[in-house]
């Protein structure tokens, strides 16, 4: 175990380029607003990730590294394929020890959200842990011997894949521990509604000054943003 933690850490991303990330944002967003968002909901997440304890921090990253990038993050390539072979070689890549990974699509993710994860009883009775997102897909998978089986031919994207990816956990005799229920931002009500939960984060101080954003939300909604809690 370092001195650190003994989990790691690893986040999935996309370089935050117009036309490469956030597509669904447009409309009622242009490309570069859309990847302006992803920047800021991948610099929230990788903020959360070096708050919390870990034996390492790895950014799996489809493109090259920017201005977004914090000191203390590795950066390793993503593989080619699906996305279910991605995540597999991720965990693949760290897989002498205990693996959490999240994505960059829920920039209200924070230390206290991940910390069941990281604490040093985590993986006591516990094999792996679970984190499911409202459309059907999942936000966090942690294992305690990341093995990429359990992730290779998991159909992603769809509204039943985080039933899937938990029903492969348990027919493996996994013993799962699940994490909140969260929303990804796929969308622009999805944007709103998460920028909610995390009012202080770049990505929703960045969400409330463009152009679009009074008509996504009601005036009650708006007023009630209030300053964010530590992440």
């Amino acid at each position: 175990m370092s001195a650190d933690g003994l989990t790691a850490l690893l986040v999935i991303a996309k370089e935050p380029r117009p036309g490469h990330v956030k597509t669904r944002l447009t409309p009622p967003f242009t490309p570069a607003q859309a990847a302006a968002l992803a920047e800021a909901a991948l610099a929230d997440t990788l903020e959360t990730v070096l708050r919390c304890p870990a034996r390492r921090r790895v950014l799996f990253l489809d493109g090259a590294p920017g201005r977004w990038l914090p000191p203390g993050i590795e950066v390793v390539p993503q593989t080619s394929g699906g996305l279910d072979e991605r995540l597999a070689a991720a965990f693949a890549a760290v897989a002498d020890g205990p693996a959490l990974l999240v994505g960059m699509d829920t920039p209200q993710v924070t230390s206290k959200l991940l910390a069941p994860v990281l604490d040093p009883g985590a993986w006591r009775e516990c094999d792996a842990w679970f984190g499911p997102a409202e459309d059907g897909g999942f936000w966090a998978l942690g294992l305690a011997e990341p093995d990429p089986a359990l992730l290779r031919d998991i159909p992603m994207s769809t509204a039943y894949t985080a039933a899937a990816q938990r029903h492969r956990l348990t027919r493996a005799g996994l013993r799962v521990r699940d994490l909140p229920l969260l929303r990804d931002v796929d969308t622009a009500p999805d944007a709103a509604e998460v920028a909610a939960t995390a009012p202080g984060s770049r990505f929703a101080t960045l969400l409330t000054r463009q152009p679009h954003w009074p008509g996504l939300l009601s005036r009650r909604f708006v007023v009630g943003l209030t300053p964010a809690q530590p992440r």
